[in-house]
């Protein structure tokens, strides 16, 4: 059975019948502007962390067809004209991409991506740029809540064995650590994080072994610098915890004892048994030893836990992050904007019942307002991007639907968001480590006010649009 994977046909079927309507209609060569955007806020929340851009980078750079792909689709769909083959061969995207940087906060309708390019190749690419948006900016954001919940303790992602396929845990492993995770178990992202995978032991380890007590000094042989005991297989305070005393006490004795030891807590009311577990460590002069606890958390859980007053300072956290659980789809789209054709001009936008629906037309950009005083972010203006904002006079903003709703903002300042990545397919972009992404979103956090970032009905961002890309807008819905 022949296996294998081409990146280049991960893409929807409507994708290719579309691009070969346009090649044999002559519009190949029509110029296009997509933006891709979320329409909501996931986990009911008040924000969204961006991450993925890197890998878009690399599909797009990467992207070619090779001649088994092009013999396949001409078998499978004869009608696929020689005209739009041809054309696949020397394939390569040659258009600009303009991006909101990996690790900046962002908020509902504002282009996460921007393409611009011949229409072909931007339609060709549509669905696999919203795979690697959608996976990695919904993990992201996942991460950055439940780091928010440990306040301050570092969080490890434990989820590959529950990720939706490797290649699903390896990317979402990546996701984590931009959403403000220190590390993974998933060995494949070492490459990809250059960040040591950790990781300890499992209930099988201690039950291959005769007692407890030997699984865990048998361990310290092999992992010297990596002693963090699992307690919980037969009976967490009446043997887990005792025994790891006795190891750490012999540790001691011996000079063996690392600077990083402690205990993980894998099941049952991890409130009690860390409080229990703490006073029994601090009895016999354990003070500093890590209490670190999986057991599907999630950012409520360990909120709750650190309410109830539980002592766990290291948190792994496996299924409910690496497969979102309360969130299964972020919903990114990616929808024309504007074509240019013959010279012309014609901006586009989709019209919907539902005004929420209805797309921001032209070639646009993101500017967030700060204010001076407090450095605190106030709001956020799509814009054309030919427009300014002038620092120097009062800015009136209103909401984009409900425009009765007005603010006027003075002693601020202005920052674009979106920076280019690629133009004429080439990258003109220094892509940031994984490290510092994850800088950029501790910054970008502090920037926000809490009332944006807390779990619960978080206060709504504002989010509006110029007067001149409003005024556009409206024309084009006033003459349909």
């Amino acid at each position: 059975m022949k296996c294998y994977r081409h990146k280049q046909l991960a893409t929807d079927y409507y994708q290719i019948s579309m691009s070969n309507v346009y090649i044999n209609e002559g519009k190949d060569k029509d110029i296009a502007v997509f933006d891709m955007f979320v329409r909501n806020n996931p986990f009911n929340g008040g924000y969204i962390v961006c991450a993925g851009l890197e890998q878009v980078v690399q599909y797009l750079m990467d992207l070619k067809f090779e001649e088994e792909d092009i013999e396949m689709l001409r078998e499978n769909h004869p009608e696929l004209t020689e005209v739009f083959l041809d054309y696949l061969r020397d394939f390569r995207f040659t258009g600009e991409l303009c991006a909101i940087p990996e690790g900046t906060i962002l908020f509902p309708h504002e282009p996460i991506l921007r393409v611009k390019a011949p229409l072909l190749q931007a339609q060709i690419v549509e669905t696999a740029l919203l795979s690697i948006i959608n996976h990695q900016t919904l993990i992201a954001t996942k991460a950055a809540r439940i780091v928010q919940a440990a306040e301050g303790d570092p969080v490890l992602e434990f989820g590959l064995r529950r990720a939706h396929g490797s290649e699903a845990g390896l990317y979402g492993a990546r996701a984590a650590v931009i959403g403000g995770c220190l590390g993974t178990s998933n060995v494949e992202s070492e490459t990809l994080l250059s960040i040591p995978s950790k990781g300890t032991m499992s209930h099988s380890y201690i039950l291959s072994f005769d007692t407890e007590y030997e699984s865990f000094m048998t361990y310290t042989k092999y992992n010297p610098n990596n002693l963090i005991l699992l307690v919980d297989t037969y009976n967490t305070l009446k043997s887990g915890v005792p025994n790891a005393i006795k190891v750490f006490q012999q540790l001691k004795e011996e000079d063996r004892l690392p600077k990083m030891y402690g205990i993980r807590l894998d099941s049952g009311d991890l409130a009690y048994l860390s409080k229990e577990a703490k006073a029994m460590l601090d009895a016999h002069g354990f003070e500093d030893a890590v209490i670190s606890a999986s057991s599907d958390l999630d950012e409520y859980l360990i909120r709750d836990l650190k309410l109830q007053g539980s002592t766990i300072n290291l948190w792994g956290v496996g299924t409910k992050l690496i497969t979102a659980y309360d969130q299964p789809a972020l919903g990114a789209v990616y929808k024309l904007a504007q074509v240019e054709s013959d010279g012309k001009i014609y901006n586009k936008l989709k019209i919907s019942n539902d005004p929420g629906k209805i797309t921001n037309p032209g070639y646009k950009k993101v500017v967030r307002l700060y204010d001076n005083e407090t450095g605190k972010a106030l709001a956020d203006l799509i814009m054309l991007v030919d427009e300014t904002v002038d620092e120097t006079k009062p800015l009136t903003i209103f909401h984009p639907i409900h425009t009765w709703k007005k603010r006027e903002l003075t002693d601020f300042h202005a920052k674009q968001l979106m920076v280019p990545v690629l133009v004429d397919g080439e990258l003109v972009y220094d892509l940031p480590t994984v490290t510092e992404i994850r800088e950029h979103l501790k910054e970008e956090l502090e920037s926000m006010w809490p009332a944006t970032t807390r779990f619960t009905n978080p206060h709504e961002y504002h989010v509006d649009l110029s007067d001149k890309l409003w005024n556009l807008k409206n024309d084009i819905l006033n003459k349909r």
